[in-house]
């Protein structure tokens, strides 16, 4: 997954130095950039998985994560002509395998799946270079409201009857990069971004010495997300 990362990056460069080249190119939606507001939308792959931190040596947990998807709506403010701001809500969603390493015992103790079904709210401050022919390069950063709709955090079972819980209400903030590519009728926006968690997302089971989570100093989200957008 790393490689395709790296591979859209090159991608991105590539299309603007192609783009840069060509000096007899016919400049589309050239009235787009003077609008104060505009909307769009989004769809897109993430990779998540989770940074944990213990309060004991020789604790360790492997995390294993599948390819998820994410789609959503953009609203965009302009407040400069190189600055903006930007609300896109959307749904994410991911499944991770947790592999307690430490515990003996098989797979029903061992092993635990954590869905992750979240509504986002991201909230970003997005700065664009100016406009280059039909390609514009920006950078994106800010904070997001996360709920998790998977979270059994109010779930009476805890690990000890199998289930692994998470907080609903969590808080994430994303960098990232990527450019506006104007079209003849419609902006291809592709883009790759960072996210982490703010708060500690897990819920501790009952006992204080559970072999599950009385090790976990720290649990947060971490990922990358791919997001195509048109507007």
């Amino acid at each position: 997954m790393k490689r395709v990362f790296i591979a859209i990056i090159l991608v991105f460069f590539f299309i603007g130095h192609t783009l840069a080249q060509r000096r007899d190119i016919v400049e589309y939606k050239q009235n787009w950039d003077k609008q104060k507001v505009f909307w769009g939308y989004f769809l897109g792959l993430n990779k998540k998985d989770f940074k944990i931190t213990y309060k004991t040596a020789n604790n360790f947990i492997e995390v294993n994560s599948s390819i998820g998807f994410e789609v959503g709506l953009i609203g965009d403010l302009r407040l400069h002509k190189n600055i903006s701001l930007r609300l896109e809500p959307g749904l994410s969603s991911n499944t991770k395998t947790l592999a307690f390493t430490h515990i003996t015992g098989g797979a029903k103790d061992s092993i635990r799946k954590v869905n992750g079904t979240y509504l986002r709210i991201p909230l970003l401050l997005k700065l664009n270079t100016n406009r280059l022919n039909n390609m514009r390069p920006y950078v994106v950063g800010g904070v997001s409201y996360d709920y998790n709709f998977s979270s059994n955090q109010n779930n009476a079972n805890d690990n000890l009857d199998g289930e692994f819980r998470a907080k609903k209400n969590n808080f994430t903030y994303e960098i990232g990069l990527g450019v506006d590519l104007y079209l003849p009728y419609f902006i291809f926006s592709p883009s790759i971004r960072g996210v982490f968690a703010i708060n500690n997302e897990l819920v501790r089971d009952a006992d204080p010495n559970s072999q599950w989570t009385g090790p976990i100093d720290y649990f947060g989200t971490r990922g990358v997300f791919i997001k195509f957008a048109f507007h």
